[in-house]
């Protein structure tokens, strides 16, 4: 197949073009700089220059492709362009801004699955886009069968995941390969937990709200990167995936291994200083997001093969990120 793959250059969207050229594909990766393109085409892939919010790049791009792999995303006020930056900076309030970036983010990925989507409807390709578990309601073991939660903690994608499954209804080949909150490996800088190392070492503390029952899944990128080749491979129009090896560890437990790590204490905090000390992982850190896997392995044949999270803890992860 010819694929096409937004966030090329990323820490997941990397290890996605490598496990495709692995493969036998051909691929095409999104990426906005040079040097990622120079990196792209030094591994054998091809490279486009643009971001998600560039809708003429985006059309070409996909233009003759059998599949394409959403994996790009607004993570930082920085990947915006500028005119959306002084949108979101001058458009309101202050405290208001954090909101506003969101909602550009969510409107330039919904945007692009509608541009996906037209561009594959001729050939009745594959769409696979990115979705985060922390969409899907708390508190209770979330399966493949789950829609989104707009409640949820990061239910503002759940409109994303509406305009994915719009695509398949049109009779494209559209699934979403849902991520947990961690997904980890060897080169990883830029995901949450790195974010919670650093928030360890700045403030000295491995903390956890209340008991630190709340428990967050995980995934290696690597096995990560195998779903979303097996989906756009073989997934069906509609389909949930669930990128998941570890239904749950408990946020206590990961604060621990980090406080370990760094030499500091990991303790507990009321959830009335989670922001002062988490900042905008607040919300994040305090919810409790179980997520099966076993449908998806059913369906696809998918089984995580990486070392665990808890082994990788226990090993001694990459802690200087």
């Amino acid at each position: 197949m010819r694929v096409l793959v937004t966030g090329a250059s990323g820490f997941i969207g990397s290890a996605v073009v490598r496990e495709l050229l692995g493969s036998g594909h051909e691929v095409v990766g999104l990426v906005r700089s040079r040097e990622a393109a120079q990196r792209l085409e030094g591994i054998g892939a091809a490279a486009v220059r643009g971001s998600v919010e560039r809708t003429d790049v985006l059309r070409q791009a996909a233009d003759g492709m059998d599949a394409v792999i959403h994996t790009a995303f607004f993570h930082k006020f920085t990947h915006a362009g500028l005119s959306t930056r002084l949108r979101i900076a001058l458009g309101g309030r202050p405290r208001q801004a954090p909101a506003r970036f969101m909602a550009a983010a969510i409107n330039a990925e919904r945007r692009a699955i509608g541009i996906f989507g037209a561009a594959l409807s001729a050939k009745q390709g594959a769409l696979v886009i990115a979705m985060p578990t922390m969409t899907l309601a708390p508190g209770r073991l979330a399966t493949e069968e789950d829609f989104a939660d707009p409640g949820s903690v990061g239910g503002g994608r759940a409109a994303s995941e509406q305009a994915l499954l719009a695509q398949a209804e049109r009779g494209i080949r559209a699934s979403i390969v849902r991520l947990p909150p961690i997904v980890y490996g060897r080169e990883d800088r830029s995901g949450l937990l790195p974010s919670l190392i650093s928030i360890a070492k700045r403030t000295g503390s491995a903390a956890y709200i209340g008991d630190g029952h709340n428990r967050w899944p995980s995934v290696h990128r690597l096995d990560a990167a195998r779903l979303f080749r097996l989906a756009a491979e073989q997934g069906a129009a509609g389909a949930r995936y669930h990128a998941i090896a570890d239904e749950g560890m408990a946020f206590a437990e990961l604060a621990e291994a980090i406080g370990r790590e760094i030499g500091r204490p990991a303790q507990s905090i009321g959830a009335n200083q989670a922001a002062a000390h988490f900042g905008w992982l607040g919300p994040f850190a305090a919810a409790d997001n179980p997520v099966s896997a076993e449908l998806t392995s059913g369906r696809l044949g998918w089984e995580p093969m990486q070392r665990s999270l808890t082994d990788e803890l226990k090993q001694g992860y990459d802690f200087g990120a």
